[in-house]
């Protein structure tokens, strides 16, 4: 279904990036595999991640070239999309994968583990983003944006406020984006996965992991590349398995009078709001 197609991954040397790196490459598209190859705290680097998943590509008959850059870095991000302009002639799709983990409860958290993490998922994701979001606009023949966020910035985990705070950034980005997409033919949407990936290995319960496959997150996610999707843009999907589902927010009215009522006693809309909690949904419909 993309054949024809340029695609850009980042973080696709393992996990749900090589994932989705293959099938495009499957389905016909060509692929620039970015990954730094630094471990899952984002220290280090290598180049043997992202030439592990190209050499599969190529072994498979498909078309894909490495990249080693930093997300965090505004060159780097420039360079990614060259890349795939300089060996495939465009760019159509971009697929904002790349993450690290620095997991720790707020109580013992660090400046360095808030600022890092922060770094890498919003800021490389903007970075990313408006790289080949620009490169898209200049082509004029629309293109595909998929920015990753997560549950735990959607709905919310314990120990995870940097990587939740970076994470639901990305998804009001993407919120912010869709609409200014629209003039250009640039759909613009949300993947939050479930996946087992050496960034989730410890965290699963044991045994529940491998219910719970990377390669079973990237069929939606790729499908949103393809020309079928041209009208879906603007949404936040919940892949878990085989399991895909559309997060919306929702309104639940509390209280409203006349203005020429005045303004509410302090007293009087706490009784509202305590009143309409039986109706209010849950924080996190995952978990009740």
């Amino acid at each position: 279904m993309l054949d024809g197609k340029v695609a850009l991954v980042t973080g696709a040397g393992g996990g749900l990036g090589s994932a989705h790196a293959l099938l495009l490459a499957k389905e016909g598209a060509a692929v620039v595999v970015n990954d730094l190859g630094g471990s899952r705290d984002g220290s280090g680097g290598s180049s043997s991640m992202a030439d592990s998943v190209v050499a599969e590509i190529r072994a498979a008959g498909g078309k894909a070239v490495a990249d080693y850059g930093n997300v965090t870095r505004a060159d780097d991000a420039r360079s990614m999309v060259k890349t795939a302009v300089d060996s495939f002639g465009k760019l159509d799709i971009c697929i904002c994968n790349a993450g690290i983990l620095r997991d720790k409860s707020f109580k013992n958290m660090t400046d360095d583990m808030w600022d890092i993490v922060v770094a890498v998922h919003l800021k490389g994701t903007y970075l990313v983003s408006k790289a080949a979001y620009d490169r898209m606009v200049e082509q004029g023949t629309g293109g595909r944006i998929i920015m990753t966020s997560s549950t735990s910035g959607l709905l919310g985990n314990f120990g995870q406020t940097n990587y939740g705070a970076a994470k639901a950034g990305i998804a009001g980005f993407m919120r912010c984006l869709w609409l200014e997409g629209m003039k250009y033919g640039i759909t613009v949407n949300v993947l939050a996965p479930t996946a087992l990936s050496r960034m989730t290995e410890d965290i699963f319960p044991e045994g529940v992991g491998d219910k719970f496959p990377p390669e079973n997150v990237s069929p939606p996610v790729v499908w949103l590349c393809t020309d079928e999707a041209k009208d879906v843009t603007g949404r936040q999907l919940l892949v878990a398995g085989n399991r895909v589902s559309l997060l919306s927010w929702q309104v639940t009215p509390i209280a409203d009078q006349p203005l020429d009522k005045g303004t509410w006693d302090v007293a009087q809309i706490g009784r509202k709001i305590l009143d309409s909690k039986a109706n209010w949904p849950p924080i996190n419909p995952l978990r009740g």
